[in-house]
C-alpha cells in the first residue's frame, strides 16, 4: 500500500495491517506527522502537534508488537484529541490562543479510554472558543479551511478534527457536541460523526455543566471505524451523575449487521426556523428514496421544536459564563453571550423548560424508529463570512444554520451524520438519523446500510492525495 493509500485508509484496515505486521505504529505515526507538516500550516487543522511525544510512544508500541499478541484493537493507531478536552502535559487553551499556558496534569475521562484503546495521541485540533461556534477560526490562530474547497469552513466546534481527518492527517479523531459540534463539522468535511446517547461517555474527571446537552463523540472515515471509535469511548465511570448500561454488544458489531424493516420519518425544514437549502434537501430526498428501495417505510412528519429554541440559548450561553475565562480576552461574541448571561433563576427555568419540549420531542418517536433530518439547514459558510456582522446577526444565522442539530442535544437521543454526495463546489452533502433514547444500535445499523448501498467514503480531498 502507498503512503497516500495508507494515510486515507480505514483505522480498522490500518489495525489489521499492524496486527499482521506489514506496517508498524512508528511508520504510520511517522507518515502523519510528515503530512502534518506538509499541510496544516494551510488547513489550520491543529493548534498543537505533540511529534515527539508521539514518536516516543510509536517506538515503544512497536516493540511492544514483536513481544505481545493481546492487544487492544487499536494499538499502534494515531488520533487526534479536541483542544476541548485536556490531555496532561499538552496545552489545552479552548481555542483561544492566550490560555496556550494551560498545561493540564490530567486527562479527561474520555482521553484515558482513548490510551487504554491503544492509540497514539498525534495533537490537540483546533476548535472554536469554548466550543460556541458552527466555525472554526480561533482567536490567535489561523482559520480551520474545509480540504474539499479552502475558501470554505469545516465547520465547528470541531472543525479542527475534521478538516486533519478529511485531509489524512490523522486516522480517525475524537471530537464533542453540544449543538451539532460533531455532526456538523464531519458533514461538512464528508465523514460520519456519532452524537452518542446521554450517559454514554463519561465527563469525568470534571463533570457536566451544561445539564446533559454536550458529550464526547466519534469523527471516522466510515460508520464501522465511528462505531469501533465509540466502543473505546463508551463506558460508566465512577461518579459520573448519569449513565447508561452496557450495550448488549459491540458498537462495531451493529455496523456489520442486517437491519430489519424501519419506520422512518423524514423532514426538509424546521418550524419557524427555516427550510433546506437544494443541496440540503437534495441529500435527504435522495437517502428518503434510496431507504425505500431498501425496503424500509417512510413518511414525512417532523416533530415540533419551537418551544426548545430560547431555552436552549439560555442554556448555551451559561457556558460562556461559567468558564470563567476573562471577558476582555473573548471573541466578540462570546463576550456578546457573557453579557446576557441572566441569573441563577432564569436559567433554572430555562432547563425546565428545555426539559418540557425535550420531553414532547421524545414522544414524537414512539412511532418511529429513525428521523432523518439535513445536519444544517444550509451548505457550508465561507471562513470569515460572518465576521463584519454584529454579534446578534452572527447568533440569529448559526440558530437558523444549525437548526436540525440541538434538539438531539436537548434530549439526549443518539444521531449520526453521515456524507450522501457532493454539490458544484466539489463540497460533501451528508443527512443524520436520529433514533430513539439509547437507540445507538439501530442508527449504526441503518448508516451502514446506507453507506454500502451509497459509498462516497472512499473519495478524497484534490491536493492531499
Amino acid at each position: 500500500m502507498n503512503p497516500v493509500d495508507l494515510a486515507f485508509a480505514s483505522a480498522l484496515k490500518q489495525s489489521e495491517l499492524i496486527r499482521r505486521k506489514e506496517i508498524s505504529p512508528l511508520e504510520l505515526v511517522e507518515l502523519y506527522l510528515e503530512r502534518i507538516q506538509q499541510f496544516n500550516s494551510q488547513l489550520g487543522s491543529y493548534f498543537t502537534v505533540t511529534a515527539e511525544q508521539a514518536i516516543d510512544e510509536a517506538k515503544t508500541k512497536t516493540e511492544m508488537l514483536a513481544q505481545k499478541e493481546d492487544l487492544p484493537l487499536f494499538f499502534g493507531i494515531p488520533i487526534s484529541i479536541k483542544d476541548l478536552n485536556p490531555v496532561a502535559g499538552i496545552p489545552c487553551c479552548y481555542g483561544n490562543a492566550s490560555l496556550l499556558g494551560n498545561v493540564p496534569d490530567f486527562d479527561d475521562g474520555v482521553v484515558a479510554k482513548i490510551k487504554k484503546a491503544g492509540f497514539i495521541i498525534l495533537g490537540k485540533t483546533a476548535s472554536s472558543e469554548l466550543g460556541s461556534f458552527p466555525y472554526t477560526e480561533a482567536t490567535g490562530f489561523p482559520p480551520t479551511r474545509n480540504p474539499w474547497n479552502l475558501e470554505y469552513t469545516s465547520g465547528g466546534s470541531s472543525g479542527g478534527a475534521s478538516s486533519a481527518l478529511a485531509a489524512g492527517l490523522c486516522s480517525i479523531a475524537q471530537g464533542s457536541d453540544g449543538g451539532g459540534s460533531v455532526r456538523g463539522p464531519a458533514a461538512c468535511c464528508g465523514l460520519v460523526g456519532i452524537k452518542p446517547s446521554r450517559g454514554r461517555i463519561t465527563h469525568a474527571p470534571v463533570g457536566d455543566r451544561l445539564n446533559g446537552i454536550a458529550i464526547n463523540g466519534p469523527i471516522a472515515r466510515t460508520v464501522a471505524d465511528a462505531a469501533a471509535l465509540l466502543d473505546a469511548m463508551s463506558g460508566y465511570v465512577s461518579g459520573d451523575s448519569y449513565w447508561l448500561p452496557e450495550p448488549e454488544k459491540s458498537f462495531l458489531s451493529y455496523s456489520q449487521e442486517k437491519v430489519d424493516n424501519l419506520r422512518i420519518a423524514f423532514c426538509t425544514s424546521i418550524p419557524t426556523l427555516g427550510e433546506a437549502d437544494k443541496n440540503c434537501h437534495q441529500g435527504v430526498m435522495q437517502t428518503v428514496k434510496l431507504l425505500e428501495e431498501l425496503g424500509h417505510t417512510v413518511e414525512e412528519k417532523c416533530p415540533d421544536i419551537s418551544d426548545l429554541v430560547e431555552p436552549f440559548q439560555i442554556v448555551w450561553q451559561a457556558n460562556v459564563a461559567a468558564s470563567g475565562v476573562p471577558p476582555e480576552i473573548l471573541q466578540p461574541l462570546n463576550r456578546w453571550l457573557l453579557a446576557r448571561n441572566g441569573t441563577a433563576g432564569e436559567y433554572l427555568r430555562a432547563v425546565y423548560q428545555m426539559q418540557m419540549a425535550a420531553r414532547k420531542i421524545v414522544m414524537f418517536f414512539d412511532n418511529i424508529d429513525v428521523l432523518v433530518m439535513p445536519v444544517y439547514l444550509h451548505s457550508p459558510i465561507r471562513v470569515g463570512e460572518w465576521s463584519a456582522l454584529s454579534p446578534e446577526e452572527t447568533f440569529e444565522n448559526i440558530i437558523r444554520w444549525i437548526a436540525p442539530c440541538p434538539a438531539a442535544n436537548a434530549t439526549g437521543q443518539p444521531a449520526i451524520s453521515l456524507p450522501v454526495g457532493f454539490d458544484e463546489k466539489g463540497l460533501p452533502i451528508a443527512v443524520q438519523l436520529i433514533g430513539k433514547p439509547t437507540a445507538e444500535s439501530t442508527i449504526i445499523s441503518l448508516a451502514a446500510q446506507l453507506e454500502a448501498a451509497n459509498p462516497v467514503y472512499d473519495k478524497r480531498p484534490s491536493g492531499y492525495q
